[in-house]
């Protein structure tokens, strides 16, 4: 298989496995994508919809149909000519429950375990309770009351010849050195006998094989006996008086674990987590032998064909994910002679480039998403939508300011204990210098927070413990703003930091633990270089085989990936899961990967941003929907519309605020329908959660909804409230997810419902559906515009599952719903996108749209893929509201054009300009682009040659005629 012409995420879990996707193939193919796209395919938690928790790397999930499936589905695609690319989790396992055998085996076995190394535990905790252990913060209380209440239980497994503790579904074993006290508490002859080759154990690995004997032995002794002598045994170990508890409780404290309370993993957890997720624990994937046995599944399916592709989840989690790119493609490289097609889960910032030495196709395309949805905003709404926003918060931050803000508190309630494992790696560094023995832990702990606090993004990528000219900038916005924060007092040790943190390599023989000169270029040293436009290597001059690194750079080095995999998570905690829901004034700009502050591009802008990705990363992902978006492609581009009518909008809100004042709970004083706790005078949902659910509201309402349809109205109220209980606890505000104020979102939910009620139909419902109303024909413009974009800027579309028709979805779970494929398939014809438009708001348009423009991709893979990028010049008076570029291929060329901000220009109910309106609108066609007889794939009409071709100009009053966009090319369908 050649690199995707276009890819389909598929969300796979027990509910919709390889076979079901392998029966929608059929319709898959006749949409037109080359690669079907698969969410995580090893095994997970059971039960889980996502598959991002990993307990087993070596095979395929069974509750997604096993490897036979797959294989089934692979051979399927490759008859077809398709292709299969597979979500890869590197970074994090699962390890809540009982079902992952490497963390089940350091829980025995402790630091000795054959996995300890495995994943990132620091078995040197400050704290003494838990030096050697794992902390397990499992508890649904505090550890003495779920002790007492007997709900820590001690068991045997009688199939493995185990014991272990058992609470809930969580399984901690016990080591192996307890059994003998275990097995003779029974006082059981045979019991005894049984004990004796458990005696004098240890946990050396020596020692582990004998366990492993003796544990044989035991096992055939159940066999024959039965487990009634070992269920005796038990008895002494109950948590069901309190003799047994203390001595079960003892038991406890000898393990290689300490069960907690759930709460305790934000200041103690002793191992790296992904985010604050206390059920995924970081895999220490840089170490070679944990490489090789997380990739061992995906390196076989490869070799043998069955795979074409890799997507790297959270790349900025890995310790270095330059050399993890470099290391995993040359492995892959080794098995196939094919290149293979990889790309990255990677949130950039704005003006931060991927980096060109990662040798990977490009992102999964967040960024695109961020360059699209911009483009669809007016800039013109930005500061009358933030004045009304002002009003309604009472507050007239910037969003920087709200995610700094965020950052604070996500750093010290949910990231405390990951900021005190960068503070100390870098005391340790401290501590072992004269010169610098004197900075004291809390000093440095103090500027860390600030550097972190203010990290611009996500983090940084050094090269042997140095940072080079591409971190620099970033780490310099941090370094200011924390000169600015901390005491003058701490200024000496934020230098010092920001020395330990890559700016110098670490001098030992001047004692001072740091050169004068910065690492400037310690990216030039990184080995070899490496393109991305083929997905080859481009060798660079091969640096000398590494002397050993010396003990003060591998402490730095360790410091500095302690520290980048603090910012990462405090990026994404703070910004995404905190701020975004803080934050109001449009919600169309708070997006995954994207800056609220950031509020609208200009066409000039996008077409450099096409126009570099053209140049650097030619096979990059194009997203618009994706598994963890925040609002669906179609919910934000109908939102951006209000930035075209924000004084209409302000208003809009104003006159609804004071329509639903009624249903507010707890406006000024306790009423009857108020829930017990709610405090006096802080009314439910409060100004700005109103607000942003009225937004929501407009942009996921069906456009074809009607207000006095109770059933649809009620099934949608049921989503929203889904929405508004993960944005409330996500804001961190009135409640959270660590505390949860259940009276706050009782009132919330009772508002939404109160609403949304039947009797509301010929109020709010109708005010809501007809506003609604007037502004989906300028989202469904969006839409298409949006669609046009990504089918046909340089890289590879990526089509989420079921979002070829409206895209209405909220956060996750909601946009993880179950797809009807089959509604999708009856909808697929051969018809032009031109003939659907009338009927818009079924969405067959778009989806048409999607097919005829893949058509297009089938018949000239090399044009849109990677051809030529030409920004065209649009001329007249609605020049503004216009877009147009040009692809080329040799002598083939495609030209998009496409209406944008058209809220002002449409009359009536049809996303279309009327052609008048453009008047002598016309794109300029570049030299050797041929006028006429070019072939429009969206009206599936051939365009007449007229008497301006001369010219060299497209008139915008023909080509805008059947349709708000248009792609023409000198190609025709096949």
């Amino acid at each position: 298989m050649t690199f995707p012409r276009a890819t389909l995420r598929l969300q796979l879990h027990e509910g919709f496995t390889f076979d079901d996707a392998l029966a929608q193939l059929d319709y898959f193919a006749a949409l037109g994508v080359s690669h079907l796209y698969l969410s995580p395919i090893t095994t997970a938690q059971p039960g889980s919809m996502h598959g991002y928790d990993t307990v087993d790397y070596g095979t395929v999930s069974e509750e997604r149909g096993g490897e036979a499936a797959l294989r089934r589905l692979a051979d399927a695609l490759h008859a077809r000519g398709m292709g299969l690319i597979v979500d890869l989790v590197p970074n994090h396992m699962g390890v809540g429950g009982a079902h992952n055998a490497w963390w089940l085996d350091i829980l025995e076995w402790g630091r000795h375990s054959a996995f300890a190394r495995h994943f990132d535990v620091d078995w040197h905790s400050p704290d003494p309770v838990l030096r050697g252990k794992v902390l397990m913060p499992c508890l649904g209380a505090q550890y003495g009351e779920e002790l007492a209440a007997g709900r820590i239980a001690l068991k045997f497994d009688a199939a493995l010849a185990r014991f272990f503790v058992q609470y809930g579904p969580h399984v901690c074993p016990i080591c192996p050195i307890d059994y003998a006290t275990l097995l003779q508490s029974a006082g059981h002859a045979d019991l005894d006998a049984l004990a004796a080759p458990f005696q004098g154990l240890t946990t050396q690995p020596d020692d582990q094989t004998r366990a492993a004997i003796a544990r044989d032995a035991l096992r055939a002794f159940v066999e024959l006996e039965g487990t009634a002598a070992i269920d005796s045994a038990l008895q002494s170990w109950s948590g069901a008086d309190a003799v047994t508890r203390e001595r079960l409780h003892r038991l406890l404290d000898r393990q290689h674990f300490r069960l907690a309370w759930w709460r305790t993993a934000t200041d103690e957890v002793n191992w790296r987590r992904f985010f604050d997720v206390s059920a995924l624990a970081g895999v220490r994937v840089e170490r070679h032998d944990v490489f090789e046995a997380v990739h061992k599944l995906v390196f076989r399916l490869y070799a043998e064909g069955v795979i074409d592709g890799l997507r790297i989840d959270h790349i900025d989690g890995l310790a270095d994910p330059r050399e993890y790119c470099e290391r995993l493609r040359q492995r892959l490289m080794s098995l196939r002679a094919q290149p293979p097609y990889l790309v990255v889960e990677k949130i950039l910032a704005h003006g931060e480039p991927l980096r060109e030495d990662w040798p990977v196709q490009g992102t999964t395309g967040y960024d695109f998403m961020n360059d699209v949805g911009a483009l669809l905003h007016d800039p013109a709404g930005a500061a009358p939508l933030a004045e009304s926003w002002a009003a309604i918060s009472g507050q007239d931050w910037p969003f920087a300011r709200i995610a700094l803000d965020a950052r604070r508190e996500v750093l010290a309630a949910y990231l405390a204990a990951e900021l005190d494992h960068a503070a100390r790696a870098l005391h340790r560094i401290a501590r072992e210098q004269p010169a610098t023995r004197d900075f004291t832990y809390a000093s440095v702990h103090r500027v860390v927070a600030q550097l972190a606090m203010h990290f611009p993004v996500y983090r940084i990528y050094p090269v042997n413990g140095l940072r080079g000219q591409e971190d620099n900038p970033w780490f310099d916005l941090a370094l200011q703003a924390a000169r600015q924060a901390v005491p003058r007092a701490s200024l000496a040790a934020l230098d010092q930091v920001d020395a330990w943190l890559g700016a110098r390599a670490p001098d030992v023989e001047n004692g001072n633990g740091a050169k004068p000169a910065r690492a400037a270029q310690a990216s030039t040293n990184a080995g070899a270089q490496t393109g991305n436009g083929g997905g080859t290597s481009k060798q660079a001059v091969q640096n000398p085989a590494p002397a050993p690194l010396s003990h003060a750079l591998i402490a730095q080095r360790t410091a500095l990936t302690l520290f980048s995999q603090l910012t990462a998570p405090l990026a994404a905690k703070a910004t995404e899961d905190t701020a975004l829901y803080r934050y109001g004034r449009l919600l169309s700009r708070n997006e995954v990967g994207a800056d609220p502050d950031d509020f609208a591009r200009s066409v000039e802008e996008f077409h450099a941003d096409n126009a570099l990705r053209q140049r650097r990363f030619p096979y990059a992902m194009l997203a618009t929907a994706t598994h963890d978006h925040k609002r669906g492609e179609d919910v934000r581009a109908r939102l951006a519309v209000l930035s075209e009518i924000a004084p209409e909008w302000s208003a809009t809100l104003r006159a609804w605020s004071t329509l639903n004042q009624p249903h507010r709970r707890n406006d000024a004083t306790p009423s009857s329908s108020s829930s017990p706790g709610s405090v006096a005078g802080e009314w439910a949902p409060g100004p700005a959660a109103e607000a942003m659910l009225y937004q929501t509201l407009v942009g996921c309402w069906p456009p074809e909804l009607d207000a006095g349809d109770e059933a649809r109205v009620r099934e949608l109220a049921e989503r929203v409230a889904r929405w508004q209980l993960k944005a409330l606890r996500e804001a961190k505000l009135r409640t959270n997810w660590l505390a949860p104020n259940e009276a706050y979102e009782s009132d919330c939910q009772a508002f939404l419902f109160d609403i949304l009620a039947p009797q509301r139909r010929d109020g709010f419902l109708q005010a809501l559906a007809t506003f609604v109303a007037r502004i989906a024909p300028a989202g469904a413009v969006n839409t298409l515009l949006q669609t046009v974009l990504r089918l046909t800027s340089p890289g590879v579309p990526d089509l989420y599952q079921g979002t070829e028709l409206w895209d209405l979805s909220l956060v996750d779970p909601d946009n993880r719903r179950p797809v009807d494929f089959a509604l999708r398939a009856a909808a697929l014809d051969q018809g032009a996108p031109a003939t659907k438009l009338a009927q818009w708001r079924d969405a067959h348009v778009k989806q048409a749209t999607i097919a005829h423009l893949l058509a297009l991709r089938a018949r000239a893979p090399e044009l849109l893929r990677e051809g030529e990028y030409w920004p065209l010049e649009v001329r007249g008076a609605l020049a503004a509201h216009a877009l147009a570029f040009a692809r080329r291929h040799g002598n083939t060329w495609a030209v998009v054009i496409s209406t944008r901000h058209a809220a002002a220009l449409l009359e009536g109910d049809l996303p279309l300009v009327e052609s008048t309106r453009w008047d002598g609108t016309a794109v300029v066609l570049p030299k050797g682009c041929p006028a006429a007889d070019l072939h429009d794939w969206l009206s599936d009409a051939k365009r007449a040659a007229t008497k301006h071709d001369q010219d060299n100009v497209l008139y915008l009053r023909d080509v805008l005629s059947a349709m708000p966009v248009a792609v023409l090319s000198n190609l025709t369908p096949a």
